[in-house]
């Protein structure tokens, strides 16, 4: 999952280079200690992880590359280690004038909310959360619908009755994806059981392969992941076994490994990132919490032609039927609400 597709990818070398030209020419030409504000359009994208995971990170990759070559921005990415890490690079692009930076996850918000105080002409948008400053505001991907789908496949589907979702760590988005998809088994199949599990990473295939194994060997014969990276593992697991069928998420992964996974919850990140970079561009970015799911084709369920003869006429014809309810409103997936209990404004 972490296979390098990007071979233009930018670096801090790449940054720091542009900001030292930058010190240069303001140099040359008298400027009073490099304080002039370059005139590009320049975004910054951190992830919490490597962009060639074929998943959440590379969606967010990919959405940096859309804002440079739809907008003519100077782009800078970073992957970042840990919170420290986080604030660090939140503080230096700031420093350094970009007009939005984004922090690719929920574990970005509260650097997002300290730096943003200090630097009020930088954007920092984090994806998931519910922190909202004047220049700091989250994207909340609707993923509950496409799990709560998925999750009514995997009831129609399971044999066993016993279904698994393993995530890389519990994040309250992760963990509101899962009660969607365990909502939609249980409307499926009131029988079925869902075992969750986390890994603690995102990155850890070996780990994810163990625990996947683990639910396997209890029984589970279709496993929901978000894990990112660490997904290859529970894909690897699956084909080590038979029966076994598990859902890709976050980006399109059907091709990842074909001949298990049934079906994608997709984001895509790349048109939710050029919307918020137009915004800003325009100066017609107002904070806010902006939400996009399936009404803005943003986020959906995309299931493996490759799978189709495995997938039972009645389990398509109930996720048809549950998604026409959520589109008509009477079927309405849980999701578990962000509370912001920083008291802030």
């Amino acid at each position: 999952m972490r296979a390098n597709r990007f071979p233009h990818r930018i670096t801090r070398r790449l940054s720091t280079a542009v900001n030292i030209a930058l010190c240069i020419v303001g140099a040359a030409c008298g400027g009073e200690k490099g304080t002039a504000k370059p005139t590009a359009f320049r975004v910054a994208l951190l992830t919490p992880g490597p962009v060639s995971d074929h998943a959440w990170n590379a969606g967010a990759y990919e959405g940096l590359l859309r804002v440079r070559d739809s907008l003519g921005a100077q782009v800078s990415h970073v992957q970042t280690k840990s919170p420290a890490d986080i604030e660090e690079n939140f503080r230096q692009y700031g420093a350094q004038g970009y007009d939005l930076v984004f922090g690719h996850g929920f574990e970005f918000q509260d650097a997002a909310d300290r730096v943003g105080a200090d630097y009020p002409k930088t954007v920092y948008i984090t994806t998931s959360g519910n922190r909202v400053r004047p220049n700091v505001a989250p994207i909340v991907f609707g993923f509950e619908g496409p799990s709560y789908l998925a999750g009514v496949l995997a009831g129609r589907m399971t044999k066993s009755g016993l279904v698994g979702a393993i995530g890389g760590q519990e994040l309250p988005p992760v963990r509101s994806s899962f009660l969607a998809f365990e909502a939609g088994v249980r409307a499926a199949n009131p029988r079925a059981r869902v075992v969750t599990s986390y890994i603690g990473s995102w990155e850890d295939a070996s780990t994810a392969r163990e625990q996947a194994l683990a639910l396997i060997q209890r029984g589970v014969d279709i496993i929901f992941q978000n894990a990112d990276a660490a997904g290859l593992g529970i894909f690897r697991a699956a084909r080590e076994s038979k029966g076994v069928y598990v859902f890709g998420a976050n980006a399109n992964q059907n091709d990842v490994a074909p001949d298990v996974i049934i079906g994608s919850v997709v984001i895509d990140v790349p048109h939710a990132f050029l919307v918020v970079a137009r915004r800003v561009k325009d100066h017609t970015f107002k904070a806010g919490v902006l939400r996009l799911g399936e009404e803005q084709q943003v986020v959906e369920l995309v299931l493996n032609p490759k799978l189709s003869a495995a997938i039972p006429p009645a389990a398509l014809a109930a996720v048809d039927s549950a998604r026409a309810g959520i589109a008509s409103g009477r079927i309405t997936p849980p999701r578990l609400e962000f509370v912001d209990t920083t008291g802030a404004p």
